[in-house]
């Protein structure tokens, strides 16, 4: 009878982790398909049930949507107050962290897990909120869709046509206590839907003809039916871990596929697949190597590789494994990962005395249903001569013969320590002798060697040491007996030794993997540049995988650029369209991989989180080791090590550069501030006198009235300028207040074109406004000020006698206010600059200007919460378009007749 008894470390890590979840409070994710399955209305009926219980209960944030049953739920459940930002002069309502954790109750109801805060809150995302209440200890009930899990966005934006832009890592939908499934049928949430259940009727409408069509609702039912299938599946392998079960339970259907060295594996594979694909089932393949499967030759040690490469890309999860027993590998990777079938080949040609691999695992595992395939052509048995075309398949490299020297040369030893023994002690002591150094052979030169010493030592030992001595002749019958025994002892011993020695050799490889990938790991975190990353990954790379490496990163305009170091010179021939290819399409290519296979290295893309931050290019002086499935994976988590330091170092900078920019940024405006109130009152006085010179009673003689009226008009524009300077500080500080009023956009227009009044004598203005233009809410000052900016950066970019347009169309829920002009149009490719602080078109020009009326334009427009910006008109000229929403604006009554 056999004990199962649990891992100790594995006990020990369970322990550990009880006690961190232990301070942690309890996740409940309220789980859906779509908006208008009923996830708050469960939530809600939940916590009024902990609150019967006599939980303490409290309602952070609840979204009803104005459902009338929802709305009756929150009866009797205490409510936090939620908290006000301002943000763009608008004031939002978000969740209040702070007055939650001082509340401190033990359970808190907050909905739409992945919402984005406003900004101005403690954290970016609401999940972030929600991971602080449980390190507090405090118990969460939250809500969630489907589409909203960051591995599903991108497949449910293709099926439905939206991508949603709040997402939520799926580490913390995994790490939830709890995962409750609220399902709907789709027929019965588009009758909701039609009822006025989900959305209000407006809403209803459209979401009804784009979202909530009957087969995008089922795709994104079976998507949240598999993913809440994929996390009950992760519970129970928690459970059976926990418990130390081994015994396989049946609770979903996946594949187990057993990859020899005979041939026809390819067909097993195959086979496994559509059986797999019916199934609708995950499937791992495995090749177990034992000591005896290491002696393959090279050509079908590189087919095994192929089946394998052939299984992963046919969906299978490919691992090698080491062991000698193949069913006991099989069985315990069965057990581990929960998996109930397994498909293995028929076994031909088995000798009567050793049972097939598929009978071994029927014998010891009667909870696993194994599956024999039938192989292509013959079936020889393992290391007979109809198995390979050239005679044999194992053995095939050349016998070195230094270890058998070594095991000649112990056994001369070991007769000499033997006779110098003999007259000391009995021929039994003498055997033990013989058979220690039968197990130092084993164990330094390996089990052939140690076969031969075996036998050695049996002779020598005859001729030696029994009577007669220096003859094979036996006086005694008895010693036969000791002759076979110690043969026997011998040869085992030398086979459990060589076993040791080859499993303490895998054992060293794992643990220099291990060491490697914790020693890069360790080196990137504290990599502070590019470089130090670069340095780095090419040092720990050469090393741990015995290739030339070089990282290849792009420029500005997506085009990768060899890196600087001395592997990168050295690699210089790497061909650069391959791993361009492989950045731009985040996949890898080159050697062992189905694009391009023939180059002699391999292109792997450093996929980062955000984007891929470019391709790391290895050529391997053993190929074959790009196709053993665990230095691949491997070689992926380092890439994925390399590409997310180059991610974090990207960030840091971009960080430091905000801060550089933020400050600088802080102390422009403080001095355009202070310049501004400084110049501002010597300014307005020099304009007055100015003025004074030129209206002066008597007229001025010709020559100094000219210089007066100069001084007049240079005096305005300074004081223009200084205005746009102050303008500027107080739109960034934040200091204007808008005074939002519905009106028309034809009278605001009237009076900037009065404003600029006589600047306008030498050219042509063209309006456009419709007559059914609707009203428009915004500060009619501050728009007049954008109008203002706009025609006279025209007059100065314009020839006289040009004709400037003023237009103004309704589209949609917004209205775009056009001015444009018939001049040389915008510079290229400065477009998106243009609207800079101090940014011209160009910068040594005749045209006054400081390159501040545009930015305050768009100061002023982004306020209102509309946009603007500039485009080339095809026929020449200017265009600036300024969109601004347009509302629904408030009902007149009209007024009663007498």
């Amino acid at each position: 009878m056999t004990l199962d008894r649990p891992d100790p470390d594995a006990l020990l890590r369970q322990l550990q982790q009880d006690e961190h979840v232990a301070r942690r409070g309890k996740l409940k994710i309220f789980f859906g398909a779509s908006a208008g399955v009923g996830k708050t209305y469960a939530m809600l009926l939940a916590a009024q049930e902990a609150q019967r219980n006599g939980i303490d209960v409290l309602v952070g944030l609840v979204e009803t949507h104005g459902r009338r049953e929802t709305l009756a739920l929150l009866d009797g459940l205490p409510q936090l107050p939620l908290k006000t930002l301002s943000y763009r002069e608008r004031n939002l309502l978000e969740f209040d962290l702070d007055a939650a954790l001082a509340r401190h109750p033990a359970l808190i109801l907050v909905d739409e897990l992945a919402h984005a805060n406003a900004p101005g809150s403690r954290h970016p995302r609401r999940w972030q909120d929600i991971d602080e209440l449980l390190a507090a200890g405090i118990d969460v009930y939250t809500t969630v869709n489907v589409q909203h899990l960051e591995s599903l966005n991108d497949v449910v934006g293709g099926i439905t046509g939206v991508r949603v832009a709040e997402t939520v890592p799926d580490t913390v939908f995994d790490q939830a206590d709890e995962v409750v499934l609220v399902d709907l049928p789709p027929d019965e949430l588009l009758r909701r839907l039609k009822q006025g259940k989900v959305y209000l009727p407006a809403q209803a409408e459209r979401a009804a003809q784009s979202f909530f069509r009957k087969g995008n609702l089922i795709a994104l039912r079976e998507l949240a039916l598999r993913r809440t299938a994929d996390r009950v599946d992760a519970d129970v392998r928690a459970y059976r871990d926990a418990q130390s079960i081994q015994r396989v339970w049946e609770t979903r259907d996946t594949l187990l596929v057993c990859i020899g060295p005979r041939p026809g594996a390819e067909k097993i594979v195959r086979a496994a697949a559509r059986l797999a694909e019916r199934l609708n089932a995950d499937w791992h393949a495995v090749y177990v190597e034992t000591h005896q499967l290491q002696r393959l030759r090279e050509s079908e040690r590189q087919r095994i590789l192929k089946v394998l490469a052939l299984a992963q890309e046919l969906g299978a999860q490919a691992t090698t494994i080491a062991g000698e027993d193949v069913a006991a590998a099989l069985l315990d990777y069965a057990r581990t990962h929960n998996i109930s079938r397994v498909v293995i080949g028929r076994a031909g040609g088995q000798r009567w005395w050793q049972p097939s691999v598929a009978q071994r695992l029927a014998r010891q595992a009667f909870d696993l249903d194994v599956i024999q395939v039938a192989r292509d052509g013959s079936d020889a048995p393992l290391g007979s001569k109809a198995w390979a075309a050239d005679g044999r398949a194992l053995a095939d490299d050349p016998v070195r013969p230094w270890p058998y020297v070594w095991a000649l040369l112990a056994s001369v030893a070991t007769t000499g320590l033997a006779a110098l023994l003999f007259p000391y002690f009995e021929l039994a002591n003498i055997v033990m002798v013989f058979l220690l150094s039968v197990m130092g052979v084993a164990l330094y030169c390996g089990r052939g060697p140690a076969a031969l010493a075996a036998v050695v030592n049996v002779l020598v030992f005859d001729f030696f040491f029994v009577q007669p001595r220096f003859s094979f002749a036996v006086s005694d019958a008895q010693y036969l007996l000791t002759f076979a025994v110690m043969l026997a002892v011998g040869l085992i011993t030398g086979q459990l030794t060589a076993r040791l020695r080859y499993q303490l050799r895998v054992t060293e490889q794992r643990e220099s993997r291990a060491r490697a990938l914790y020693e890069m790991a360790r080196d990137l975190s504290g990599a502070l540049t590019t470089d130090q990353v670069i340095a780095l990954s090419n040092r720990s790379l050469t090393a741990g995988f015995n290739a030339a490496t070089t990282l290849l990163l792009p420029d500005q305009h997506e085009r990768l650029l060899l890196s600087a170091e001395p592997e990168a010179q050295r690699l210089a021939v790497l061909d650069v369209a391959i791993a361009q290819w492989a950045y731009d399409h985040a996949q890898p290519a080159g050697a062992g991989t189905d694009t391009l296979p023939s180059s002699a290295r391999l292109y792997l893309p450093l996929k980062a989180p955000m984007r891929c931050r470019g391709v790391l290019a290895i050529l391997p002086k053993v190929p074959r080791w790009l196709m053993v499935p665990e230095q691949r994976r491997q070689l992926d988590t380092f890439a994925s090590l390399i590409a997310i330091a180059l991610e974090r170092v990207h960030y840091a900078d971009v960080a430091r550069s905000a801060l550089v920019q933020m400050e600088s940024e802080r102390l422009r405006n403080s001095l355009l501030s202070a310049l501004s109130h400084d110049l501002r009152t010597p300014l307005t006085a020099l304009v007055g006198l100015a003025e004074a010179l030129v209206r002066a009673e008597p007229p001025l003689a010709p020559e100094p009235a000219v210089l007066a009226t100069a001084l007049h008009r240079e005096s305005l524009r300074m004081s223009t300028l200084v205005v746009n300077l102050l303008d500027m500080a107080r739109l960034e500080a934040g200091a204007v207040q808008l005074r939002l009023e519905w009106q028309g956009l034809e009278e605001v227009v009237g009076t900037a074109l009065a404003a600029c009044g006589h600047s306008l004598a030498q050219h042509h203005i063209v309006t456009d406004m419709p007559a059914d233009l609707p009203l428009v809410q915004f500060d009619a000052v501050l728009i007049e000020r954008v109008l203002c900016n706009l025609i006279e950066n025209a007059l100065k970019y314009t020839p006289p006698g040009s004709t400037i347009r003023i237009s103004a169309i309704p589209s949609g829920k917004k209205v775009c206010l056009t001015v444009a002009d018939d001049g040389p149009g915008l510079p290229a490719g400065q477009v998106g600059t243009l609207f800079d602080k101090f940014a011209r078109g160009v910068n040594e020009s005749a045209i006054p200007g400081v390159g501040l009326g545009l930015a305050i334009c768009r100061a002023i427009i982004e306020a209102h919460g509309g946009s603007i910006d500039g485009t080339s008109n095809a026929d020449g000229g200017a265009s600036f378009i300024i969109t601004l929403p347009a509302g629904v604006p408030p009902s007149v009554e009209p007024e009663s007749q007498p």
